[in-house]
Order: C-alpha cells, then structure tokens, then sequence
C-alpha cells in the first residue's frame, strides 16, 4: 500500500513514567518473513506460533498465496501452511505488493527465480527507492532475467529460466538478504549452490533450512570467511515454527528502560542469536544493567529472558566495525542511548544505513541536531557527544521530526521524547506498523505517554 501524505499520523512523546512490566514483544521479522516462505513451499504442514502479523510479513503470506500456497491464521493466533515443493510455485497473476518491506523483495526474488515462471514485484514510495541490483546481479548470473527501473529499483519483473545454473559467488558487500536470495535459487538449481562472505551475516536462512531438513554446508576459509552451500532439487519437510521475539523490537522498550530512571522491565522469549545480538553486546559495554536468564535453543535459534533495569550513565564508547552486521538496524535506537551517554560514541561502517528504508544516517543526524544533540555524520559514521544529560528535544513551533516513511526512526525519536527536556514530536508513526504494530499501546503500558499530535 502507498503511504500518502494525507495518510500521515503524527504523534507526540513527552515524558514518561519510570517503565515497569514484562510486555510480550512482537516475533522476530527475518524468522517469520521465512517461516511463511518456507512453510509455502515444504511438503507437507508447517505449523507457526509467534507469528509477527506486521504489514510487512503479511506481504510475504500473501504473495506466497497468490503462488499457490494454502496459508491460514486461526483465531488463537496459530498459523498453518501447506506448501507445494520445489519448483512447484505458479505464476502470479497480479503483481507481488511488497509494501515496505526489503526482506520480502530480496528474498522471494531469489525463491521466484528458481522457478520458470514470471513476478511482478511492487512496493510504496520508500520501497520503490531501495536498489535491488545487488540480487538482480547474481540471480541473472543463475540465469533469471529482469526488467526494472534504474538501478535495479522496483518496480522489477522476473522471470526464472527452464533450467536454473547453480553458481558460486563471493557477496562484494556482507548482507544476509543477498545470501539468503541466492540459497534459496539454489533450492531449485541442479547442482551445488555456493555463497561466500567475508564477514558473517545474519545465518537464520541457513538455521531454518535446517529445521525444514535441508543440508546446508558451512566451510570456514582460510582468509578468514565462509562457504555456504546448499544443493538443489530436495524438498523441504513441514516443520513447527515457534517464532521468538524480535531482539530489534526489543532494542526500543531496552533502551527506554535504560534512559528513564526508576525503570524495571522483563523481556521474555527474546532472540539472542549472536549475529543479531550486537545491540545488547553494546548496551552492555556502555554501562547498560541487563541480565539474561533462562537462556536455552528453540528451533534452532538461541533464545533467553532479559531483565533490564535503569543505568545511571550510560557512557560513550566506539563500537566495533566488525560488529556492525550483527545490529545494522539498531543504529538509530543506539543512537538515542548514546545522545543520554555521557561522553562520545563513535560508529563507523555505516554505509549500509544509506539503502535502508530510508537514508539511515542522514535522518538519525538530522534528527539528532534538530534535538539538540552534538554530533557529526560521515559518509558511513556518525558520532555523537552527550554530557549525561537529556537532551533539549524540539522547541516549540519547530517542525516534527521527519522519518521518511521509516519505522525504526520513528520508533527511535519517540524514545528520545521520553527523556528530552521538551516533547518530540514525528511526522509519521504509520510506517511503524510495518514491523511493531502494537507499540505506541505497548509503550504508553509500560509508563510512556505517545499520543497523537
């Protein structure tokens, strides 16, 4: 769906109420974009729990239904799918609405390609402006030929060859959404289907093939990377999808417990898996008092309970580059608990945040000075200097805080009102329902006051 300008939401935050309570957070977004893809091509039922019922992942149940999968929601919340196999999707006979969501595109491009039928791909305003060259370029090496806009951008048609090429490819930048597009093409190649990456990424593709009983094969490279295989023409098997929460929605409610003093919160069931888990890694360096407890694995993703409470400083620190890939779309959440850090945190390797729902770096800066926040933007760095303090917030008559139709910015800057000396107020808390459709409800009961503006 286009988000129009009439469409808009804006919201106000003011200051909260020490946060206290164990809200259940939504299910973790990669894991349910692929238990729905999954689950629409296996043999058999795949049963799924947790589902994030985002609009995102809604996009991916229904493209997978307009190619032929059976996808239910019973009224207790439970998902069920019934799959068609390998090579067995059909040809869509509308367009693929993609909404927002990049995970969506860049992965059911690769799984559409494997089969010889042509997609559509469309998406809203801030989709339609992210590049898909980076799949377009390996899956037409597999043999799958596109038409698109310049540069890859959407709207993109696909159309998949007779007989799909199995490939070997080294990823030119580390990202979990290439490799995962070009394992899946590979389900249906005829042979070994190799990506390489020099830094790890995000391996939930490669964790849930297992759980769906696929053979996937890491070998560690001498040059300090991996190979990832899979090879083609296996079916995958129904499996029980028990969705955790989603360790980037958690980063909010964690980092305003963190912020606003007197705060006690207990997450649940939380993700920890430790190339998504560099948010926490980093809290924790700068201070942050969190504590997990019954840490345990659950269909093949490490899982735990975290307790959070209030830090009295939170200091500044530099953050690992080779961290970045295990938090890329923490950076502006972590970008609110530096502007309350004392001292100065520095974050580089950012260039990833340019392509993201939308300029990351540039709307975190713009948004941060706007606050009153002291801080410098590089071509892939922010650095920002907080003294202790809350910062300023927005002064009266000053326009809202634009997030650009960009659900973690919005999120991110309502946090920031929750301590800042003034009210912040956004243009848009719409796009949030793309990922956390209930937290303007979850964090006003845990103390905050988000109202409409």
């Amino acid at each position: 769906m286009l988000m129009t300008h009439s469409e808009r939401t804006p919201y106000i935050s003011s200051k909260a109420k020490p946060l206290t309570g164990s809200p259940v957070i939504p299910g973790d977004k990669s894991i349910s974009h692929r238990a729905l893809m999954f689950g629409g091509l296996a043999i058999g039922k795949t049963t799924i729990t947790g589902l994030l019922e985002g609009e995102d992942v809604l996009c991916t149940a229904e493209a997978m239904r307009q190619m032929g999968a059976t996808i239910t929601r019973f009224d207790d919340g439970t998902w069920e799918c019934h799959g068609v196999g390998i090579g067995g999707l059909k040809e869509p006979e509308a367009a693929l609405e993609m909404g927002n969501s990049g995970t969506s595109t860049r992965l059911l491009m690769g799984l559409v390609g494997g089969h010889n039928i042509t997609a559509t791909f469309i998406g809203d305003a801030s989709l339609t402006k992210r590049p898909m060259n980076r799949v377009i370029i390996p899956l037409e090496q597999m043999g799958v030929t596109f038409q698109a806009r310049e540069g890859g951008r959407l709207p993109v048609t696909s159309t998949g060859p007779k007989t799909l090429m199995p490939i070997e490819y080294r990823l030119p930048v580390a990202s979990a959404q290439v490799k995962s597009a070009i394992l899946l093409a590979g389900l249906s190649a005829m042979g070994k289907t190799t990506v390489i990456e020099e830094k790890p990424t995000r391996d939930h593709t490669e964790n849930m093939l297992r759980h769906f009983g696929i053979e996937v094969e890491v070998k560690d490279l001498e040059d300090g990377g991996q190979a990832i295989s899979v090879t083609g023409q296996k079916d995958l098997k129904g499996a029980t999808i028990i969705v955790p929460s989603d360790p980037s929605s958690a980063a909010f409610p964690t980092v305003a417990a963190l912020i606003n003093q007197g705060s006690e919160i207990m997450l649940e069931n939380t993700l920890m898996n430790d190339r998504r888990s560099g948010i926490y890694d980093t809290l924790i360096e700068m201070g942050a008092d969190i504590t997990y407890s019954n840490e345990r694995n659950d269909g093949g993703e490490p899982v735990c309970d975290m307790y959070i409470k209030a830090s009295q400083t939170l200091k500044g620190i530099t953050v690992p580059a080779e961290r970045v890939p295990s938090m890329i779309d923490e950076f502006p959440i972590l970008s609110i608990a530096a502007a309350c850090a004392k001292g100065t945190t520095i974050m580089t390797g950012l260039e990833e945040l340019r392509v993201k729902e939308s300029d990351r770096l540039l709307m975190m800066y713009n948004g941060l000075k706007a606050c009153g926040v002291d801080c410098e933007m590089g071509e892939d760095s922010l650095t920002i200097h907080g003294d202790g303090s809350a910062p300023l917030g927005l002064n009266k008559n000053v326009t809202p805080i634009e997030t650009a139709l960009d659900h973690r910015i919005a999120m991110s800057f309502l946090v920031l009102g929750t301590v800042s000396k003034n009210p912040i107020t956004i243009d848009d808390a719409a796009p949030i329902r793309t990922s956390f459709p209930d937290f303007i409800d979850l964090m006003n009961t845990l103390g905050t006051d988000l109202k409409p503006a």
